[in-house]
């Protein structure tokens, strides 16, 4: 009997430690737990009032350039768009690359007036004004105008199609003023010039040397990124000729980072110089030129820059159908 009263007693005492063991684990674990979220709380309230935390870290976010190959919205492109009364009809299979880009450039060819006369002939180009629409809805920020066809109305007709594009807020180069736009912090010089000798329009400017390498270098002092745009070359070959690699070299050894070129109406190759990028010719891509596949086909190019640094570039492929309505290959 004394022996089982000492068992009892024994295992009631060693439940009573082994309650008071849990409880004092569980005391120990709260205490640690909130003396953890003091801690953190604590460092995040000295992050939050910390001298260092007011200094903001500028992030430098990828820039996206979309560029086309030559875009005609006179002749048969404006009949179709007039009389289908649909002036986003030359884009409706590209807008969605177009609209990609932080800034969409093209080469517009030919300007864009009142009265203009439909026509499915002839090489005096111009388009109805409300083919500026059809600008817009495609998502264009920049208008090339520095090309052998602008001035195919004067100098009436060039004025009109840069108050008319502006009016709409689309940018116009190729005047012999860079346009900088700013994007994502970062600002972005256009320049645009002409070569087609027996194209010495008023108002546009001619791919003088001189001139070149002045307007590069009063642009690098306030651009970030230089991208000039160069109508040249020999209509309907494949390579470029020695005078479009003199200019466009010359430009970059001036302080431009990225040369587009077009007018030869095929595509031509890209070359690296000095670890920029030049595209001779993007070929086609709203057009009516539909008697040969080379002058159906173009490509649309897109640009990455990040840093100022070209860090990415694909050329998408288009095909153009009935008479200036391009799609992608």
């Amino acid at each position: 009997m004394l022996l089982k009263s000492k068992i009892f007693s024994f295992c009631v005492g060693l439940n009573i430690l082994m309650i008071l063991s849990v409880f004092a684990l569980y005391g120990y674990w709260e205490y640690s737990a909130r003396n953890e979220t003091k801690s953190v709380l604590t460092e995040k309230a000295v992050s939050f009032f910390s001298p260092k935390s007011q200094i903001k870290k500028s992030v430098i976010e990828p820039i996206t350039l979309i560029a086309t190959g030559d875009i005609l919205l006179g002749r048969a492109v404006n009949y179709r768009t007039v009389t289908k009364n649909n002036f986003d009809w030359p884009f409706e299979n590209i807008k969605d690359i177009l609209k990609a880009g932080d800034v969409t450039f093209i080469n517009l060819e030919g300007p864009l007036i009142k009265n203009c006369v439909l026509t499915q002939i002839g090489m005096r180009f111009c388009g109805d004004i409300r083919n500026a629409e059809g600008l817009v809805n495609a998502g264009v920020d920049v208008v090339n105008l520095a090309n052998n066809h602008a001035g195919d109305y004067g100098t009436k007709g060039i004025r009109e199609t840069i108050e008319l594009l502006n009016s709409k807020g689309i940018k116009t180069i190729g005047t012999g003023k860079a346009e900088i736009i700013k994007v994502k912090g970062q600002k972005l010089a256009f320049l645009g010039y002409n070569h087609i000798s027996g194209h010495l329009s008023a108002g546009i400017a001619w791919a003088d040397e001189e001139a070149i390498v002045e307007d590069i270098k009063t642009a690098r002092k306030i651009a970030d990124i230089i991208i000039v745009a160069f109508h040249w070359g020999t209509e309907y070959v494949t390579q470029p000729t020695v005078k479009q690699k003199e200019l466009a070299h010359l430009a970059i050894d001036s302080g431009a980072d990225l040369i587009i070129g077009n007018h030869p109406h095929w595509t031509q190759p890209v070359e690296k110089y000095k670890g920029k990028t030049i595209i001779y010719a993007l070929g086609n891509v709203v057009m009516d030129q539909m008697w040969s596949l080379k002058t159906r086909q173009g490509e649309i190019a897109k640009f990455v820059f990040k840093d100022k640094k070209l860090i990415e570039m694909e050329l998408i492929p288009v095909l153009i159908e009935d008479y200036g309505q391009p799609r992608l290959m």
